[in-house]
């Protein structure tokens, strides 16, 4: 029952105590007689002493009992609550976090940690970016800011000039034109992967990816002023270079870009994925509050314009394997792997 998992990939992920793991596979240690989930704060076995298996059932089958410190068997439950409650935030209801989490079966402040745990943000940060989101998709089509903003669920405009604008990196009028005019500046840096071309309007960067150049730059943005980069911009790739030889904790770096909805929604989850851990495309859907919309959030991953800054390289399928990477799938585990002894460094 064991043949179908890749022993290495899960030894890599139990060492690393990665979060994204948990669910996918369980570890049994023999000198205790217990299963763990991945991601068990305990102090690691030696490799001789573990065994994966596939689910709970399996390891007990086996003959081992549940960890009564990181209680594998409720990783199933706590993810299929975490999706219901965004389930409920996608919908636009205002919900208060107490009657969140009565729905879904939980006390508030435990589900407050639970759903921060497993999305990076807390439920009220998580429907803030799903109504910002549905404003993006709406201002376009919409034939006026203010009914834009009442259909995405804001109780007054003021309320999206607080919390949502700002992430457009834009007026409202200007998004519904398309955003003309706009001034992109670019620079190539050196890195152990490769040349890396970055690109940023004064408001973030719009486009990082491994051997591209400036031509690239302008087949992208045909409507743009495109011009070298300048001290701004400087500033920003030395961060997304650092990011690349020295992972650690992610740089705050500003990013401007624009995609559908849902597309956007995948993108902000995957900056929630901390450094030196992973997820598969099912648990980034549910990241990005589409659960089963696992084909289309790997979609999104491809079409991410932002190598590094957005982390699509965190992502492995559902078998733990590496999966796809649109800048070749050496760089994918390099970068994973440099993550992953950072994790191990500061464990």
């Amino acid at each position: 029952m064991t043949d179908s998992l890749d022993h290495n990939a899960a030894w890599t992920a139990f060492a690393a105590r990665d979060r994204g793991a948990d669910g996918r596979f369980v570890v049994a240690v023999r000198t205790t007689g217990i299963y763990c989930r991945p991601s068990c704060p305990a102090r690691r076995p030696r490799r001789e002493h573990v065994a994966f298996y596939p689910d709970s059932i399996a390891a007990q089958a086996a003959g081992y009992r549940v960890c009564r410190r990181c209680l594998p068997d409720g990783v199933a439950r706590d993810q299929v609550a975490v999706a219901a409650a965004a389930a409920i935030l996608d919908t636009g209801e205002p919900v208060a976090l107490a009657e969140l989490a009565a729905r879904v079966g939980y006390a508030p402040h435990h589900f407050q940690r639970l759903f921060v745990r497993a999305t990076g943000i807390s439920p009220a940060a998580y429907a803030r970016a799903r109504r910002a989101g549905r404003v993006a998709t709406a201002l376009p089509a919409s034939d006026s800011v203010t009914a834009a903003l009442y259909d995405a669920g804001y109780a007054a405009p003021s309320r999206f000039y607080d919390e949502a604008a700002p992430r457009l990196g834009m007026t409202p009028a200007q998004a519904r034109r398309g955003a003309p005019g706009e001034t992109i500046r670019w620079t190539i840096a050196a890195t152990s992967l490769g040349p890396l071309l970055i690109a940023a309007t004064p408001r973030g960067l719009c486009r990082v990816a491994f051997d591209e150049d400036a031509v690239a730059v302008a087949a992208r943005f045909p409507n743009a002023t495109i011009l070298p980069g300048d001290d701004s911009l400087a500033a920003w790739a030395t961060q997304v270079v650092t990011q690349v030889e020295s992972p650690g904790r992610d740089a705050d770096l500003p990013i401007d870009v624009r995609g559908t909805a849902f597309q956007e929604a995948v993108w902000r989850a995957l900056r929630t994925i901390p450094p030196g851990e992973t997820r598969s495309y099912g648990e980034l859907a549910v990241l990005a509050g589409h659960p089963g919309a696992t084909r289309a959030a790997g979609t999104a991953c491809g079409a991410n314009p932002i190598a590094i800054a957005v982390p699509c390289h965190r992502i492995r399928r559902g078998d733990g394997a590496l999966g796809g990477y649109a800048h070749g799938p050496a760089r994918k585990a390099a970068l994973l792997d440099r993550e992953a002894k950072t994790g191990l460094a500061d464990s």
